[in-house]
């Protein structure tokens, strides 16, 4: 019975592919050091793996910055506005991948970046790939070549992963009009089989293609390409031993479909889906046929332990139909969404003995599916028996914790009424009572929240949570720097301005400081998108606020201006998305005891005289369920968990809410039944694209589609941003158009932002100039 992991965490224990791809984009090292650091990486992270008992180590999951992006330029999928870089050097490879990711500008170059998106319902981006109807593929980089060779010089013959081919087209999107991208199948697979075909000449025995598609909505057409390209495959390939990986969801009704495959193992999320197991075992051409079937049982994207009794009972109902040479054990999905090393969290005073025996990191789940795997032997049952104790008191000591449950949180969310999720008037009277009060001009101006983090504001954090600097010293510097960027909001010429956020960490884990049922962890980072890594609160009880949270430094903000500074909160679906979240309730219940807390803020900063309140949900996307048919109940409790935190002000005070990097247009009603006066979001990238759902349903509220793409280090000059807001009015009428960056900037230099936001400011007012004789 083999083990095996999908994936595995890519950016080190401490952080140090996001320094070092830092450090290069920066001109601070070389093409070669950086190259040489990712090496480092690769190396250990094979050997822990080794180290740790599992039978086939993957290689190719490991990525500079995204492995949808990865599988583009292997195959040459390289928009044409990146042409000019290209020029046929392989030297010039590094600098095509990092323009793709976040555009280039700079030696006479000018190019913006593709389009990024959510990876299925995670909170992990990826680079969207770009078809046009003559789409053409070639090799174009060898990196899962190279990877395996690296690993083969080590003596480890590694399981080469790729996404597979019909999940990749999926992925991406059409950039003409006049064809499906499904249809360049016939031209993606020669190439694609090619790669399989040298992997397998150079050693490959076992490879994984990751089709997560087959656990999608699909229709008749698609799971027939799915068919097609896998008997090609199986032809081309007869004595490689392909693994197809299927992972987040239920097979559902692509379950015949997946399992008439011509492949040698078949992988399933029984973490996300434990039911398809049974559903599997029945089909009695399955059982009685010679596929494996691998078990994703370690949970790949949470914190929690394995309940190895319960995992033991699932392998056990295998193994009584297929035998044990047919079983596999696995994490249900890659690593990658989960932290490195539970070793590594040192300090008790952040995370409790207590609680930490409840976890498992990527390096622990490591230890789990080899001890599940052992356990089933029965000469070295015995031997594990104690650690098989220790996992089963460590899952009861969970259950029966007096440190979960608090009675006045669960009181409370039995008392909501239904009054509870509405605003005292509908949009169209809010509006006007806003406009009145607020005093806004024609195409307002803003930005998301955040400002650049400079290394000064992050020291000063640092020393003011290590007791090295009192509290008056630290109010007094955030203070200086809320001044700052107040002063020089001013000066720009935006409208509604932000504080700044110098005083947060993170936008999520800021909150969960500040509420009960929340802890945390000192090295528990995990990738976002490329250098930009995050380090997830740890959700593991009911939630209740203490405190005020916000409202000292927004009240501070506003006494500088005579601008209306918007206060600044995250909302309740993104702080259980961006979390880990407990497993021992429906994620609804832990939705509404968020929502209740965040309403409390809500109130609070009303009281204290702040007009306009912006309550991030950039995820309430992300947690749709893959299936249609899951997705009303989702909706209908995501909707209401961010109405209950905004509604409890009153018409005059203007709620908005952010959303980016997601596709909207399945859910456009749910969007508008949030009933936030204005909502901003991500379109730049797409070049106002989601702005087609906007349109068709007719969204009724304000809208400030983002006009520049802030994960990008190119600034956008005033008639590209003018172009944008001069699309954006074909779709939003003018009194309800907002103009506004992507998201936070955070993440960018002073010096760019400040020439985008003037830019911004810009086009905006010459905009406005243009338009409004015609409105008067």
């Amino acid at each position: 019975m083999l083990t095996h992991i999908l994936g595995y965490p890519r950016i080190g224990s401490k952080r140090e592919l996001k320094k070092a791809c830092e450090q290069y984009w920066s001109g601070k090292i070389s093409k070669e050091e950086l190259q040489s650091q990712a090496y480092q990486l690769r190396l250990e992270h094979w050997k822990i793996q080794q180290e740790n008992g599992i039978d086939l180590i993957p290689s190719n999951d490991f990525s500079l910055y995204d492995h949808v992006l990865d599988l583009s330029l292997t195959l040459g999928v390289i928009p044409q506005r990146y042409q000019a870089l290209v020029d046929g050097k392989s030297s010039k490879e590094l600098d095509i991948y990092f323009a793709m990711a976040r555009g280039y500008q700079k030696e006479g170059f000018d190019v913006v970046a593709c389009e990024m998106t959510k990876w299925f319902d995670t909170n992990y981006h990826y680079i969207v790939p770009e078809f046009t109807k003559n789409q053409q593929f070639y090799r174009f980089s060898n990196k899962p070549i190279q990877e395996f060779e690296e690993a083969k010089r080590l003596d480890i013959i590694t399981k080469p992963v790729l996404i597979g081919p019909v999940s990749y087209l999926l992925l991406g999107k059409e950039k003409e009009k006049g064809f499906n991208r499904l249809d360049l199948i016939q031209r993606l697979l020669p190439v694609y089989i090619e790669l399989l075909q040298e992997l397998e000449s150079r050693g490959a025995h076992t490879i994984q293609i990751d089709e997560p598609y087959l656990d999608m909505d699909l229709t008749e057409k698609e799971r027939s390409v799915f068919q097609e390209v896998y008997q090609q495959i199986r032809k081309a390939l007869p004595a490689l031993q392909i693994v197809l990986a299927t992972y987040f969801e239920c097979s559902g009704d692509n379950l015949a479909t997946t399992l008439s495959l011509p492949v040698d193992c078949l992988h399933v999320d029984l973490v996300r889906c434990p039911s398809q197991l049974g559903d599997i075992l029945n089909q009695e051409a399955f059982v009685n046929g010679t596929t494996k079937l691998s078990l994703g049982l370690v949970d790949g994207r949470n914190i929690w332990k394995n309940d190895f009794t319960n995992s033991l009972g699932l392998i056990e109902k295998a193994l009584s139909k297929l035998g044990e040479e047919r079983v596999w054990i696995a994490p249900s999905c890659s690593l990658l969404h989960t932290p490195y090393d539970l070793d590594l969290e040192k300090d008790e005073s952040v995370l409790t003995p207590t609680i930490k025996n409840w976890m498992a990191f990527a390096k622990q789940k490591l230890k789990e599916v080899r001890t599940l795997a052992d356990l089933t032997k029965p000469q070295l049952f015995s031997s594990l028996a104690s650690i098989l104790s220790e996992n089963q008191q460590a899952i009861e000591s969970r259950k029966s914790s007096t440190l979960i449950h608090r009675p006045t949180v669960k009181s409370q969310i039995q008392g909501i009424k239904n009054a509870d999720f509405e605003r005292e008037a509908p949009f169209t009277l809010r509006q006007s009572i806003q406009k009145e009060l607020l005093q806004l001009p024609l195409l307002p101006t803003t930005t998301i929240g955040s400002f650049p983090q400079t290394t000064d504001v992050r020291q000063l954090r640092a020393n003011y949570k290590k007791d090295l600097i009192s509290d008056e010293v630290y109010t007094q510097q955030v203070e200086t720097e809320i001044k700052k960027a107040i002063h020089w909001q001013e000066e720009l010429g935006l409208d509604v301005l932000v504080h700044g956020e110098f005083e947060r960490n993170d936008m999520v884990e800021y909150f969960g400081e500040l509420l009960s049922g929340y802890v945390f962890s000192q090295n528990g980072w995990v990738q976002s998108y490329g250098s930009r890594c995050v380090k997830p609160p740890i959700i593991f009880g009911d939630i209740q606020r203490k405190e005020d949270m916000t409202v000292r430094w927004t009240k501070f903000a506003q006494a500088q201006t005579s601008k209306i500074v918007k206060g600044m909160l995250t909302g309740p679906i993104t702080m259980l998305q961006w979390s880990f979240v407990r497993d021992d309730q429906p994620r609804r219940l832990t939705a509404f005891q968020l929502a209740l807390a965040i309403r409390e803020e809500v109130v609070a900063l009303e009281k204290a005289g702040i007009k306009i309140i912006q309550i991030d949900e950039p995820a309430i996307r992300e947690g749709l369920p893959l299936r249609k048919e899951n997705a009303p109940i989702y909706l209908d409790w995501a909707v209401k968990a961010f109405r209950l935190s905004a509604s409890g002000v009153s018409n005059r005070t203007q709620i908005h809410t952010h959303a980016c990097y997601s596709e909207f247009n399945d859910i456009i009603d749910s969007i508008a039944d949030l009933d936030a006066d204005v909502i901003t979001i991500e379109t730049s990238r797409s070049q106002m694209e989601l702005l087609d759902a906007f349109a068709e349903f007719k969204y009724p509220n304000e809208i400030g589609p983002g006009v520049y793409d802030i994960h990008s280090p190119r600034v956008p000059t005033v008639e590209e941003i003018t172009t944008l807001l001069e699309k954006a009015l074909t779709y939003i009428p003018l009194e309800n158009l907002w103009v506004n960056p992507d998201c936070g900037l955070k993440t960018r230099h002073w010096e760019e932002t400040e020439k985008a936001l003037k830019n911004m400011v810009g086009a905006a007012e010459a905009l406005r100039a243009e338009v409004g004789a015609t409105v008067k």
